[in-house]
């Protein structure tokens, strides 16, 4: 039992720390930035990170270790729907990642930021909607089979 609500816990830890670190680099993005200014955006994007591996263990805990069985999830189209989408989120969070890290030391009063990272933080935001719905629609029963 204990164990199975602390999985949960950091479960429900990684959506909103990941949830929170997501919106919070797009409202702080913009099309140009002060080094100073993207500095803070690569330590909030480092909270994303570490908030997609705490989500990714806290899911693998619940898949395979408590909960319902495993069976219940890997018979479900819904439920690799939704892991594909976070891997997409994953796949895709790379570039601006690497943009942030690359130019965090610029020199210079002004970093130009790419419309692709932007448009690429907008694209998370977009499938992190549909996890949510697609983890309520699981619960219910919806995808299940037997």
């Amino acid at each position: 039992m204990t164990l199975d609500l602390f999985i949960r816990y950091i479960h429900f830890l990684g959506i909103i720390s990941l949830s929170s670190a997501l919106v919070l680099e797009h409202a702080l993005i913009d099309r140009e930035m002060s080094p100073t200014q993207l500095r803070r955006l690569v330590r909030i994007d480092a909270i994303y990170g570490l908030s997609a591996l705490i989500l990714l263990v806290g899911g693998l805990g619940l898949w395979f270790w408590v909960g319902k069985p495993a069976a219940f999830y890997s018979a479900n189209p819904l439920f690799h729907i939704k892991v594909t989408l976070f891997l997409i989120m994953a796949a895709i969070s790379v570039y601006p990642t690497l943009f942030f890290i690359r130019n965090r030391n610029a020199q210079g009063a002004v970093v130009s930021i790419p419309k692709a990272v932007v448009m690429a933080i907008r694209v998370e935001l977009l499938l992190l909607i549909f996890l949510p719905l697609l983890a309520v629609l699981m619960a219910a029963g919806v995808g299940a089979r037997g």
